[in-house]
């Protein structure tokens, strides 16, 4: 049994005190969350666990094997790195911190001290992401052309990231974990309606060394949530919307064939292709039951995380360079080695 306590009890907080007590190979021990409100929410809603407002607390404590950290996003490096020097395994809430030098060090604490660092990319584990993996890696969709999608709401404005930072990094972890390949060079645009307030709007466009491009819209200011992803691939192109209560993954046998003509080698012929639509069956399991499992899973049997640290460095690395982009208008910026096999920006 692992023995979890939770640092933050806001927003998201909540869901990961109810998945770990649910799930089977964990307990929470302890909450640690500065606010008293919540603090008392906390106490309420789970009288067995532990309350604080000390983190160290929990840190200190022999009985606890492992930490959850969710609290604003300029916190998770120097929380992560406390748990990691207390000997504690973590798991951080997306993004794993705000600057790739600092996500290199967690990565290397965690391996100096044989420790399991996870990062809370949620979307990885839902049934919908999981079962277009699986279609991409039996070669259902063919090769794969673009990834284009839309994650728009009104609201929540956030005080310490820009809406790339909010938004934006849903998209990155779920390329991170579908794409065959890594991106090589990102633009972005954006702009703030809010004087003195982050970047609200933005358009990220991730480039890679094949001809796979992606692209990503991010909005606080739309009238209406959107959560729409389409996958377009040489076989098969896939609409994965997050919001759909029953089919969220439909998968079209749509596409253009392309073919050298009879007159000339260099003479081409495109032909439409338009067959069936099919929605598979997912797991229904929520995302954060099945990531308590496999945090679990990891620490008792030495596996590495599918968002391990390294993925969650990969992904600081696009949001870098993607804010690096916006405020320059839009210029193309190469990715650092860890973040792309090979640097190369048109």
């Amino acid at each position: 049994m692992i023995r979890v306590g939770v640092i933050g009890y806001g927003y998201w907080g909540p869901n990961l005190v109810r998945n770990f007590i649910e799930a089977p190979g964990t307990t929470v021990r302890a909450v640690a969350e500065l606010r008293p409100d919540r603090l008392g929410l906390a106490q309420r809603r789970h009288p067995g666990v532990e309350v604080t407002g000390d983190y160290r607390e929990l840190l200190k404590n022999s009985e606890i094997d492992a930490i959850a950290i969710s609290t604003p996003v300029s916190t998770h490096f120097p929380l992560a790195l406390e748990a990691l020097q207390a000997g504690k395994h973590v798991l951080v809430e997306k993004p794993i911190t705000t600057r790739s030098e600092d996500a290199m060090r967690l990565i290397d604490e965690a391996e100096r001290r044989n420790l399991v660092l996870m990062v809370d990319h949620t979307f990885v584990y839902t049934g919908a992401v999981r079962k277009i993996r699986e279609l991409i890696d039996k070669g259902s969709i063919g090769e794969v052309y673009y990834y284009d999608s839309t994650r728009v709401n009104l609201g929540l404005f956030q005080h310490d990231v820009d809406v790339i930072w909010d938004l934006a990094v849903h998209d990155l972890s779920i390329m991170e974990y579908l794409m065959p390949e890594s991106p090589i060079s990102v633009s972005a645009t954006g702009i703030g309606h809010i004087h003195g307030a982050t970047e609200n709007i933005a358009y990220v466009t991730a480039f890679y060394e094949s001809s796979l491009i992606a692209h990503v819209n991010v909005n606080w200011l739309s009238p209406v949530k959107m959560r729409r992803t389409i996958i377009g691939g040489s076989k098969q192109m896939v609409l994965y919307d997050d919001i759909e209560n029953s089919e969220k993954v439909k998968v079209f046998d749509k596409g253009i064939t392309v073919k050298n003509g009879p007159e000339s080698l260099y003479k081409l012929m495109v032909s439409y292709r338009s067959g069936d639509m099919f929605a598979p069956r997912i797991d229904i399991t929520e995302a954060l039951q099945v990531e308590a499992r496999h945090f679990a899973d990891c620490i008792e049997n030495g596996r590495t995380p599918i968002t391990d640290g390294h993925a969650g460095l990969r992904v600081v690395g696009v949001l870098e360079a993607a804010t690096r982009s916006m405020k320059e208008r839009g210029r193309c910026i190469q990715l650092k080695p860890y973040a792309a096999a090979r640097a190369v920006c048109a």
